[in-house]
This record gives structure tokens, C-alpha cells and sequence, in this order.
């Protein structure tokens, strides 16, 4: 009996032996990569800020939505690199106390994440041309009802098309969303070659004239000089004019 509980106690306190050292290494990478993780996310805050991505997000049309919504896009985006960061350090703290199950799950979400980033990143860009595009639209349609109606839906399915495309990033539905994607591209890859091709060079280099004219009128107009409107006409001048 006496051999047993000895045995017994030995085997504890070598269990206990082996699994502080683990869980000293498993806390010491934890601290690390939360360290890694809090001094990234900054550091992407500041180049986010720097490069514009707040602009971008203005521009992309959604900043109301999202502002309504109380979501701040680049505060996500900062929240996702600070959390992947710490997954992979988690994922290796884990991994100090040998193959687990937990590993491999964070394995396939530390595999998810930059997904959801681009995915943001194309619906953003995807959204940034179609308000570039509508207004484009809608400027050269001044004056006709249609205008902000094609504008609208020039920017709509620009949006949809980046959302279809974000979709796709994050392998959802793809067996729907990818060949309506390459579709998409198709159809306008074709109006592009046959419409530029076989028929709209012409109308569109006409086009671009009149609107070139039509800005070079009314920058004259902003800039006329003094001196046309204090000389009278040159037929006017003549002193024969009226006595022969």
C-alpha cells in the first residue's frame, strides 16, 4: 500500500514537473504576442490614417451608412490585424503543450482572417469607383432626367459587383457567386470590344469634343478679358456709313 501511494505521489509530482514549464512557455508567448499584437494595431492605425483609408472609406459613398451604423472601418480594420496577430500568438502558445485540437482551429481562422480583410477592401474600392463613376455619369447627363437615375445604377452595380467579388474572396456561395462574377466581367469585356470597336469610337470622340468645347466656353467666359466690351464693333466705326 505504502509503495503505491508513493508511486502514486511520484507520478504527480512528475506530471506537475512537466506541465509547469509548459504553461510558464504557453503565458510567456501569450505576453509576446499581445505585446506583438497591441504595437501592430497601432502601427496599421497610423498608416491607415496616413495613406488616406478614411478618405477612401468617404469617397466609396458608404460613409453614412456606416456612420449610421456606428461602424468605424478603420477601427475594424485595426481590430482585425490586432486579433489575427494574437491568434497566431495563442496558436503558438498552444502549441508548447503538444498537438491539440485547439490549434488546429485557430490553424483555420488565422487562415480566414486576411480573407475578410481583402474582401473589406474590395467592397470599399469596388464602391469608391461606382461614386466615381456616378458622378462622372451624372455630370455628363447634366440637365436630363435620366442622369441621376443611370448614375445610380452605374453605382449599384459597381457595388454589387465588388460584393459579388468579396464573396467570392471569403468562399461564400462560390458555386453562385463566381460564374455570375465572370459573367459580369465577360458581358462588359465584350460591350467594351464590340462598342469601341465596331461603333462607339466615333460617337465618344464627338462626345469628348463637345464637352472639351463646352469647358473652354465657359472658362472663357469666367475669364473674359475687359477690353472686348469697351471697343464698339468694327463695322460700327465707319463715319461713311450714314452720309453716302
Amino acid at each position: 500500500m505504502g509503495d503505491e501511494l508513493r508511486r502514486g505521489l511520484g507520478d504527480a509530482w512528475s506530471a506537475v514537473i512537466t506541465f509547469v514549464p509548459k504553461l510558464v512557455g504557453f503565458l510567456v508567448i501569450l505576453l509576446i504576442g499581445w505585446l506583438i499584437a497591441k504595437g501592430l494595431s497601432k502601427a496599421v492605425q497610423l498608416l491607415l490614417t496616413r495613406t488616406g483609408f478614411p478618405r477612401l472609406v468617404e469617397r466609396s459613398g458608404l460613409g453614412g451608412i456606416l456612420s449610421r451604423s456606428k461602424i468605424d472601418m478603420t477601427n475594424l480594420v485595426v481590430k482585425l490585424v490586432y486579433y489575427f496577430v494574437l491568434l497566431i500568438a495563442l496558436q503558438l502558445a498552444f502549441g508548447a503543450f503538444g498537438p491539440n485540437p485547439v490549434s488546429d482551429l485557430l490553424n483555420d481562422i488565422i487562415a480566414y482572417l486576411p480573407r475578410v480583410i481583402v474582401a473589406i477592401i474590395l467592397v470599399l474600392v469596388a464602391a469608391a469607383i461606382g461614386r466615381v463613376a456616378r458622378d462622372l455619369i451624372v455630370a455628363a447627363l447634366a440637365g436630363r432626367a435620366l442622369g441621376p437615375v443611370l448614375g445610380t445604377v452605374t453605382y449599384a452595380f459597381l457595388v454589387a459587383l465588388g460584393a459579388l467579388a468579396a464573396l467570392n474572396q471569403l468562399k461564400i456561395a462560390t458555386t453562385v457567386t463566381l460564374p455570375v462574377l465572370i459573367a459580369v466581367l465577360a458581358t462588359i469585356g465584350g460591350i467594351l470590344v464590340v462598342g469601341v470597336g465596331g461603333g462607339l469610337m466615333r460617337p465618344m470622340q464627338q462626345r469628348w469634343e463637345g464637352w472639351l468645347d463646352s469647358l473652354q466656353r465657359q472658362m472663357g467666359r469666367g475669364s473674359g478679358t475687359p477690353s472686348s466690351g469697351g471697343q464698339p464693333p468694327a463695322g460700327g466705326s465707319s463715319p461713311t456709313g450714314g452720309g453716302e
